[in-house]
């Protein structure tokens, strides 16, 4: 199983997305991070807590938990990838048990979205710090806060390449994948988090989870300007239970998914 792993590893340094994947997290953890510093939530529409406070300290990093679609997008890759370019004949000829493949390539995406998080998570406490310098303000919550913050949203980001995996192995096609992905992200998550009834599903949904980490939400904030209320998020650690389970039912889809099809 380490051969397989090292293997996959190998392939994904090889790649482009080796070359692309930090600067995205540079850009995703900290240049979203300094604008809205810069910018100031209480200058928002509505206005909302200021950096200076622990709560708008929260609001600004939760927006680092919008940009999971990108390590998603890298572990959807891994697998379709594979199918576009008609290589996973000779992955699986090379190792016949199919589920020993998918582990790997499990495994794999599970340490890349782990280094992805964390270069995202230094991004972002040195564009929170650096900007609310450049500011002149005082950031409101203490560092072990910012830390525990942070930290949860680098976990977050290694849950989305399983799930970014899981669902390309269960999809194959790598454009539907990457529509699938982006669309719900994106659209349809967002949509559920406003519409009056169903926002009361919101907490329990992947963006929900993710917001649950750092007990701020944009969406939320959203749901309560247009239906007057919110559905109140969990508590962190029930947040972090939720994404695992996700993370666990991607998996056994990831593994599951191709035992059965044929290759084509």
């Amino acid at each position: 199983m380490n051969r397989l792993v090292r293997a996959e590893l190998r392939r994904l340094t090889s790649t482009p997305l080796w070359r692309w994947g930090p600067a995205a997290a540079v850009l995703s953890g900290g240049a979203l991070t300094a604008l809205c510093v810069l910018v100031g939530p209480e200058r928002f529409d509505p206005p909302m807590p200021g950096v200076a406070t622990e709560a708008g300290t929260r609001l600004v990093l939760s927006l680092i938990g919008m940009t999971v679609l990108v390590p998603a997008l890298f572990g959807a890759l891994a697998v379709t990838s594979e199918y576009r370019h008609r290589t996973i004949a000779h992955t699986f000829l090379f190792e016949p048990r199919r589920h020993r493949v998918l582990g790997a390539k499990l495994a794999a995406y599970t340490i890349a979205g782990a280094v992805y998080g964390l270069i995202t998570a230094a991004a972002g406490a040195g564009a929170l710090y650096g900007a609310a310098a450049a500011k002149g303000v005082a950031v409101g919550a203490d560092p072990v806060t910012v830390a525990q913050v942070l930290a949860g949203l680098a976990a977050a980001q290694a849950v989305y390449a399983v799930i970014g995996v899981g669902l390309g192995a269960l999809i194959q096609n790598q454009t539907a994948t990457l529509l699938v992905l982006g669309a719900y992200l994106y659209m349809v998550e967002h949509a559920l988090a406003i519409v009056p009834g169903f926002n009361l599903a919101y907490p329990l949904l992947p963006g929900g989870a993710t917001a649950a980490l750092t007990e701020a939400s944009l969406m939320s904030e959203a749901a309560v300007e247009v239906t007057g209320a919110a559905a109140p998020l969990l508590p962190p650690l029930l947040g972090a239970a939720v994404l695992l389970a996700y993370a666990l039912l991607a998996s056994a889809a990831a593994v599951l998914a191709p035992m059965r099809r044929d290759v084509v």
